[in-house]
């Protein structure tokens, strides 16, 4: 039975910049994000340079290009799942954080109130372990005070969400928001 879903942090929880700003600016137009994907395109094979890519996209979604060089690269929270987590998911579950991540991200990417969706966090740069090692998975079942038999793990990553499952977890492959949710869910009622 579950009682703690445990996230990683890049991929799952923090999202490329790009992806919210492309929802607000591009939207559903099609055509738009095609001619925007060429420029992309154009820039990687070095037909365009960085600077005529940011002005040439800028120009092409009307915008100003500091507004997309400032998403271009940048790691932001996925304020949907978020939004998932804390209505759905923390008041039935224990939730943790297990990430390959050198930095803080509870406190430098996260604001207050994500932060706080967190039971117990397992940082590499804290731990001197990075997953797939074993110990990180037992560390986040322990300090959750669950066995790791008793947990959910997301990550974007399937060769770690595979090394959970061999220690026992559950695992959902996080590809998109819809999808994510949607396996947490199948999970959690097939797991009852």
């Amino acid at each position: 039975m579950i009682k703690a879903i445990v996230f990683d942090c890049f991929g799952v929880l923090a999202e490329d910049g790009w992806l919210p700003f492309k929802r607000q600016y591009i939207g559903e137009d099609r055509l738009l994000a095609e001619a925007v994907a060429d420029l992309g395109k154009q820039n990687e094979y070095g037909l365009l340079s960085n600077h005529e890519y940011f002005h040439a996209a800028s120009e092409l979604i009307g915008v100003d290009e500091q507004l997309l060089r400032g998403a271009v690269g940048k790691r932001v929270p996925n304020e949907s799942l978020f939004d998932f987590i804390s209505k759905e998911l923390k008041p039935m579950y224990k939730i943790g954080l297990l990430s390959n991540a050198n930095f803080d991200v509870l406190h430098n990417l996260f604001n207050e109130q994500q932060a706080a969706v967190f039971d117990a966090s397992v940082l590499s740069y804290e731990t001197q372990l990075v997953k797939p090692d074993p110990k990180m998975f037992a560390l986040i079942a322990q300090k959750l005070q669950v066995e790791t038999s008793d947990c959910l793990f997301i990550d974007d990553v399937e060769r770690y969400a595979e090394d959970a499952e061999a220690l026992g977890m559950q695992s959902v492959v996080y590809k998109n928001l819809n999808q994510a949710i949607q396996d947490i869910k199948n999970k959690l009622i097939s797991t009852m």
